[in-house]
């Protein structure tokens, strides 16, 4: 008892503490007796790991539309440029260029990133269709005693 009260007093952000607090008890007859086998286990990594992908493929999309509306504003800002010269921020530099080149820059630029994009969406389709052939196998092994979906 006393050990409980000093850890709480002291840790009370303790990822192991937290961990178990917000456990979620379930009735005895939701519960699965099966026993976890090494390819239940890979299976559950694989997922982890799918799951992991996911997320950063969805977090890269993001930033990619995020630089696609900045290069839209880009071009519309060239296409009301006078003919003036234009600084290209390329990597870390700036380099005096005309319009023209700039705006070709802007085209293949959003072509690059719209492949990318392409590319990052036909992944998620991928990991999200492997992730439900996981889903059905552990869900038939072990009922609603496995937790797959994010929350």
């Amino acid at each position: 008892l006393l050990t409980s009260i000093v850890t709480t007093f002291y840790f009370p952000f303790h990822p192991t503490l937290n961990y178990f607090s917000k456990m979620m008890v379930r009735p005895a007859e939701e519960e699965s007796e099966a026993e976890v086998r090494r390819e239940d286990q890979d299976n559950i990594n694989k997922f982890a790991r799918l799951n992991a992908r996911l997320h950063d493929v969805r977090d890269e999309r993001a930033v990619i539309k995020k630089s696609l509306e900045r290069l839209d504003d880009a071009a519309t800002e060239l296409m009301m440029a006078s003919g003036d010269p234009v600084l290209l921020l390329i990597g870390e530099s700036f380099f005096d260029t005309t319009e023209e080149d700039a705006t070709e820059f802007c085209e293949e630029e959003v072509e690059r990133m719209q492949g990318q994009l392409e590319s990052l969406e036909k992944e998620e389709g991928e990991i999200l269709e492997k992730q439900t052939g996981l889903k059905k196998a552990l869900y038939a092994r072990f009922g609603k005693s496995i937790q797959l979906e994010d929350k």
